[in-house]
């Protein structure tokens, strides 16, 4: 009766089942305490709510413990998938996500990553009474892939927006993404070949992507959206034009997530991967316009800039990228002692 009538108490039944519970009973079974903790990952909040017996009837109230943050050191070898290797290894997945966000500009996660890849990741966990219960910013990560290293950490300046930088001080965002899929492979690249539906040889004018039907496609660069909407074979079709002039151009869409003349930033979702228009299954057909011809996509890493935001000589980076350095040599004794 007390948890009905008590407005406190009440919240045992707002937001998402899962939350945990624990008891303990008096010496004649009767309730003496209820601690009820859920928690927001999203906003990094624990809220516990505890119901104890006093004087013969019940009080409650609501806790908000802060969890203590650590420094979690992970490392992975890429085997079949990147994904494949975060899951064996136990990388949490909104960690192997900012991975992905971090090397977007420098690595095609599908097609760049070579068998035997490591990774090594230095990222924050938050723990209360001995379990962790979230993560939070990925700090510093190292991929080794053949014969190219790739660094990145996240820096910020109190009250300014941080970024994901190389440890030189560069910044990690370039002019355009490497690929306009996070996972994906590549179909049919760009130039001659047998059309798979007319089965005749043509002109191929772009990428192709094959992924699962609703995977998110976003954009590869800042722009303006100057078509959106049916284009015949194309199906679902956008066009997207950027600050350098040029444009890029996404179709077979299922879903279109955007509007003519619509401002999008670099990486927003702009749709999902469908099958429409002359299509013979779910993949995404993939354009680079330069002058308004369409030129061979593979050309974006080499025409893509970096940032000309530098950051070494802040106050404070120097110091930062010098303690990540040594935090991504303990990160990797991690993956050689996993191996051993």
């Amino acid at each position: 009766m007390f948890l009905a009538r008590d407005a406190t108490s009440r919240l045992l039944l707002a937001g998402a089942p899962g939350k945990l519970a624990s008891v303990t009973r008096t010496p004649e079974g009767r309730l003496k305490t209820l601690s009820v903790r859920w928690v927001d990952a999203n906003n990094q909040r624990v809220s516990r709510l505890v119901v104890e017996r006093q004087d013969g009837g019940y009080a409650s109230r609501l806790e908000q413990p802060t969890p203590r943050r650590l420094v979690q050191f992970g490392s992975l070898t890429i085997r079949s998938s990147f994904y494949a290797a975060t899951d064996q290894a136990g990388i949490p997945d909104a960690i192997a996500e900012q991975a992905v966000e971090a090397f977007a500009g420098d690595i095609d996660f599908q097609r760049d990553l070579q068998r035997g890849a490591r990774f090594s990741l230095v990222y924050e966990a938050f723990e209360l009474d001995g379990e962790i219960l979230f993560t939070g910013r990925l700090l510093g990560a190292e991929i080794q892939s053949g014969k190219e290293t790739h660094q990145a950490m996240w820096f910020q300046v109190p009250g300014k927006a941080g970024e994901f930088v190389n440890l030189d001080g560069s910044s990690q965002r370039r002019a355009y993404l490497a690929s306009p899929l996070a996972f994906s492979r590549v179909t049919s690249s760009y130039g001659s070949r047998i059309h798979p539906v007319f089965g005749v040889q043509k002109a191929h004018k772009g990428t192709d992507y094959g992924a699962p039907a609703g995977t998110p496609i976003r954009t590869v660069a800042d722009g303006v959206v100057t078509f959106s909407g049916w284009q015949g074979g194309y199906g679902n079709y956008v066009v997207i034009r950027h600050p350098d002039q040029a444009a890029t151009a996404y179709a077979h869409l299922g879903r279109i997530a955007v509007q003519l003349g619509q401002r999008v930033e670099q990486g927003q979702t702009i749709g999902t991967v469908g099958s429409t228009g002359t299509a013979t299954g779910p993949n995404l057909h993939f354009e680079y316009l330069v002058k308004g011809e369409r030129t061979n996509p593979s050309r974006i890493a080499s025409d893509s800039s970096a940032s000309t935001v530098v950051i070494a000589n802040l106050p404070g980076f120097k110091q930062e990228a010098k303690a990540m350095r040594e935090q991504l040599v303990t990160a990797a004794a991690v993956a050689l002692a996993n191996a051993q």
